[in-house]
């Protein structure tokens, strides 16, 4: 793949050893025994895809910058919050849209198509799952490629309204200081003040991007979904998840309560490390390509 011949960019992954042989076998061992595996994955598979996450001890958003992610409740509620949002994603947009999975996505995808993994769910907006080929996915947190209207749920692409912005701000410019784990970038109030946001092309209503803000819940259509996934599975593999989020975590109490093992590979502690049957602090670049 040309993926995995272009180095790994590590600047938002925490240093880790290499992977350990005896945990290699551990991993194998535990992928070997699953007929149907389950995966949830987190930031930690996309920090080498060069997507910054949040919590990621020194290298994450929240410990490199006072910034937080915007709150469901202010998006809807605020047209400046809005417009604040838009022109810092609008900016960010080229770039984040650009990123290509890793060879960890591309493992997945692989053991997908050889049937050993019975369903993906990630917590990632990026799509890079998508892109790297996956098809038994589910996004838990929806998708920044995808944008819908808040009134009428008429839905277009990211990419399309990319273009209804740089129309209707032809001569509007910003410089970029940064860009954040979800696309946005940090501009300041001023640039911000003249950006022009457009509304739904068939109501009028509010656009949003199709991912749940902090302060949102997911559907419980999908939760009842991956409910049904995961009870058809016979192990769980959670890889770059710190799994801190109730809403991802709350697969991982039901795994336990179902008996199933469940192995970890992430860089730092997680929220299941006292119960999960197998942890593992490596890369997922590293690691899941060794494993047959």
């Amino acid at each position: 793949h040309a993926v995995s011949r272009t180095s790994p960019n590590l600047d938002f992954v925490p240093a880790c050893l290499p992977p350990d042989p005896v945990e290699v076998e551990e991993l194998q061992r535990f992928v070997s025994n699953s007929k149907r595996l389950f995966v949830m994955t987190g930031a930690g598979i996309s920090t080498e895809s060069g997507i910054p996450d949040y919590r990621s001890e020194g290298v994450g958003l929240y410990a490199r910058t006072d910034r937080r992610p915007i709150q469901h409740a202010e998006f809807v509620r605020s047209a400046s919050a809005r417009q604040r949002y838009w022109a810092r994603n609008f900016v960010g947009w080229p770039q984040f849209s650009s990123h290509q999975p890793n060879r960890a996505h591309l493992v997945l995808r692989d053991w997908e198509k050889v049937g050993k993994l019975h369903w993906l769910v990630t917590q990632n907006v990026d799509a890079l799952h998508t892109k790297a080929g996956s098809q038994r996915v589910t996004e838990l947190h929806g998708c920044t490629h995808r944008v819908f209207c808040l009134a009428c749920g008429d839905q277009i692409s990211r990419s399309e309204l990319q273009e209804h912005f740089e129309a209707l701000n032809p001569t509007w410019k910003a410089e970029a200081f940064g860009v954040a784990p979800d696309g946005d970038v940090f501009l300041t109030d001023e640039q911000v003040r003249n950006f022009q946001v457009p509304a739904c092309r068939k109501c009028n209503g509010i656009l949003k991007p199709d991912v749940t803000f902090f302060g949102d819940t997911v559907s419980r259509e999908k939760v009842d979904f991956v409910h049904q996934r995961l009870a058809e599975s016979d192990s769980m593999l959670v890889a770059g998840s710190s799994m801190q989020v109730y809403s991802g975590y709350r697969f991982a109490l039901a795994a336990q309560e179902k008996k199933l093992p469940i192995a970890i590979l992430n860089i730092g502690p997680t929220r299941l490390d006292h119960f999960a049957s197998l942890k593992l602090n490596s890369r997922c670049g590293e690691l899941l390509p060794l494993i047959v």
